[in-house]
């Protein structure tokens, strides 16, 4: 590992003025009764209500806007589990490309459906047996596109970064910034400009316990594998942290809180009936830890990113209903 940083404060800067007017500003939300029962103020960044319907198209947008025309001409390709290929379909959209989109079969429905209609192409494959960098890999190579994966990309981290960067600017010094983490790219992204701009602040990922892999790799200091996790929050499903994005966070994220499905199925149900707010289960799991009190000690202020709202109302009901 080089010890220069991949990303840094500059680059979420300077990738937060390449989206402006393009990703929205999202808003962040209080609740007294969610200070209570926490026992902090809570800020929440509400990536529910980015296009797409999360924070991916941060990323996405900032990576595909910097390709050249030539690369435009040919067309983007993208491996994701549904919120990247969402946002790389869009992205693709507005700066005038294609997009071919590689997608786990099981992919919930809303979000299938969500990327076909911003236009792209989707190839299947089973996350459970295939290998989808590889897939993307190829069929990138084969039809000359350029690739822009979910985390593993300098531009895409500090896209997702902008989310963190807008909440300290709108909330002013926080504590602690709480992130859900699945690839890594977001609390990656998250984590540069959190530190940048407050160099005291506590930066805790959350994943599922099933999905544990980054805190596994944080602990024994390189990158562990796992089983291809089996949890509702299909984003986090991944089995082993990105090379890049591990190199980010082995430095800047201080802690790693796993919470249940149960407990990512409490969070929902609180978002839907407190907040007035939907969020897709790894869009709820940053709430979650707080709600479960996984976050010790507990900071005083806090942020957390909501960092999804993509799920339909059937499958939204069938895991609430457990």
């Amino acid at each position: 590992m080089t010890d220069t940083p991949p990303v840094t404060l500059q680059d979420v800067r300077d990738a937060a003025a390449r989206i402006e007017g393009v990703a929205h500003r999202t808003p962040v939300l209080r609740s007294r009764t969610l200070d209570e029962l926490v026992g902090g103020e809570v800020f929440l960044k509400c990536e529910n209500l980015q296009r797409i319907g999360a924070f991916k198209f941060r990323g996405a947008y900032n990576a595909a806007s910097r390709l050249s025309a030539a690369q435009l001409a040919k067309g983007i390709a993208a491996y994701s589990s549904g919120n990247h290929a969402q946002a790389v379909a869009l992205a693709a959209r507005e700066l005038g490309t294609t997009a071919v989109i590689v997608m786990p079969e099981d992919t919930p429905r809303a979000k299938l459906e969500a990327t076909a209609g911003y236009g792209a192409e989707i190839v299947t494959y089973d996350r459970y047996t295939g290998d989808r960098v590889a897939i993307g890999e190829a069929l990138a190579a084969d039809r000359g596109l350029a690739l822009i994966p979910p985390y593993e990309h300098p531009h895409v981290i500090a896209g997702q970064g902008t989310a963190a960067l807008e909440l300290i600017e709108e909330v002013g010094e926080l504590d602690a910034l709480v992130v859900p983490v699945g690839g890594g790219g977001l609390i990656a992204g998250s984590a540069t400009a959190a530190k940048g701009l407050l160099p005291g602040i506590r930066v805790v990922g959350v994943e599922p316990e099933a999905g544990d892999d980054t805190r596994r790799s944080l602990a024994a200091g390189h990158r562990v594998s796992i089983p291809v996790p089996r949890t509702i929050a299909d984003g986090q499903a991944a089995d082993i942290p990105g090379e890049l994005t591990f190199s980010v966070n082995r430095r800047l994220v201080d802690d790693i809180s796993l919470v249940s499905d149960d407990q990512i199925r409490d969070a929902m149900r609180f978002a839907f009936e407190r907040l007035k707010t939907v969020v897709e289960p790894s869009g709820a799991s940053g709430l979650a830890a707080l709600l479960a009190h996984q976050v010790t000690p507990l900071p005083r202020r806090i942020g957390v990113v909501l960092s999804g709202g993509n799920v339909g109302a059937e499958r939204f009901a069938e895991i609430i209903a457990g």
